[in-house]
């Protein structure tokens, strides 16, 4: 078990499996992760509680380091596919998420134009209008959605607080069609209780909340880093497209990145 924190607020461009050359922007502290999820998979680490208010980046050095970085990269021709809000945590805790999402849009437009801004979230901010709004905004509004059952949510995403379930999918319904349901794929044990989101069960329940959101796209993987628990195993490709090949057959366009 070896995570790993962002130290950077703009870090890369590294390679993703699902975004291609992305940048990444970190509004997360960069020594200590903060999130209201405690996702067993994280490369992050798990989620500690902490008396210590957080410190997050000021919003105006975000944008100010993300114009220098893609200037340089312009001036050097650098070759980009995606701006990617991720880092040490959920994004759109950041108190001016909203805003940074404007100005990284406008910054997008005047100097990379054709480069995607992509969010990757865990939807628990999406009843706050002007975070939703902001999601809208982003091309690749990325929500996690990893079972449709609240026990194997409980287990896998260990949410702070209590998450219900039917109005975190009702609020995904509104996005009307503009997010990209994320799932990640898993087996073994967490605290010596087996877990699997890959049997029928859990696949036909899945599918039928995403006929209920109704995604432009899904995007289906398993580990490929360490996580911050052990005791958990990847899922093999052919089942990773099996599961593909049954959200095509319901309709919807599915990525699968083993």
């Amino acid at each position: 078990m070896s995570t790993f924190l962002f130290d950077q607020i703009i870090f890369g461009p590294v390679w993703s499996r699902r975004l291609g050359e992305s940048l990444g922007i970190n509004l997360l502290p960069p020594n200590r992760k903060i999130c209201n999820f405690n996702c067993v998979y994280c490369e992050c680490g798990l989620t500690h509680q902490s008396t210590e208010p957080p410190r997050f980046p000021e919003a105006s050095e975000v944008i100010g380091l993300l114009e220098k970085r893609l200037i340089t990269m312009k001036q050097q021709n650098d070759y980009l596919n995606t701006i990617t809000f991720a880092g040490n945590g959920e994004p759109t805790l950041h108190p001016q998420f909203p805003w940074i999402i404007e100005k990284a849009i406008s910054l997008r437009d005047s100097l990379f134009p054709g480069v995607s801004i992509a969010v990757l979230s865990n939807a628990t901010r999406v009843d706050h209008k002007p975070v939703f709004d902001a999601l809208l905004k982003a091309d690749l509004n990325i929500l996690k959605l990893d079972s449709a059952f609240p026990g194997t949510i409980k287990l896998i995403n260990n949410p702070s607080g209590k998450l219900d379930l039917p109005d975190l999918l009702k609020k995904l319904a509104l996005f009307n069609g503009k997010v990209i349901i994320q799932t990640l794929f898993l087996k073994g044990k967490i605290n010596g209780t087996a877990i699997d989101n890959t049997t029928d069960e859990e696949v036909t329940t899945w599918l039928q909340a995403l006929q209920y959101i109704k995604p432009e796209s899904v995007m289906i993987y398993s580990l490929a880093r360490e996580t911050a628990v052990n005791g958990l195993e990847s899922v093999e490709e052919a089942t990773l497209q099996s599961i593909a090949a049954r959200c095509e057959a319901a309709g919807f366009k599915a990525q699968v990145t083993p």
